[in-house]
């Protein structure tokens, strides 16, 4: 066994819960600019969302979150720091396309909820990390001599 592998700080249950959280997240982000660059190509919708036919506003956002959710999804999957920021900048615009702006969009009754839900697991994990790490330092000053 390698020396230096003994060093390696061990991961917990709930970091590594969180990783996987990240990673499901970042495939799900994944599929929306999927399905918006599928739209935008004229590949689903059987053509009527190509980009040429869309209005202007349906052309910003589509344009937008094809680029953002890809971008969204490598971040997550990463686990960088970034990458729940770009989700957020995602999830709001499509929080303010199917909510406030619902009678240019359309709606969506699923999109709302959902991202809701991501952000409130979000930080209900983030919440325990904290919690977890502080547990840690405070062992850790008790147990010096």
């Amino acid at each position: 066994m390698d020396p230096d592998s003994q060093n390696v700080p061990k991961r917990g249950l709930t970091e590594i819960l969180f990783v996987v959280f990240l990673r499901t997240v970042a495939i799900a982000c994944l599929w929306f600019g999927l399905q918006y660059w599928g739209m935008l190509v004229g590949y689903t919708l059987n053509g009527a969302g190509r980009f040429d036919l869309l209005s202007l506003p349906w052309k910003v956002a589509g344009a937008s979150l094809s680029v953002v959710f890809p971008v969204a999804a490598l971040g997550l999957w990463l686990t960088v720091s970034w990458g729940p920021v770009i989700w957020a900048f995602g999830a709001g615009t499509q929080i303010l396309m199917y909510g406030l702006w619902s009678d240019v969009f359309g709606h969506n009754a699923l999109v709302i909820p959902m991202h809701a839900m991501i952000a409130l697991v979000y930080v209900l994990f983030r919440a325990a990390l904290w919690l977890e790490k502080r547990h840690k330092a405070q062992e850790v000053t008790v147990d010096l001599p």
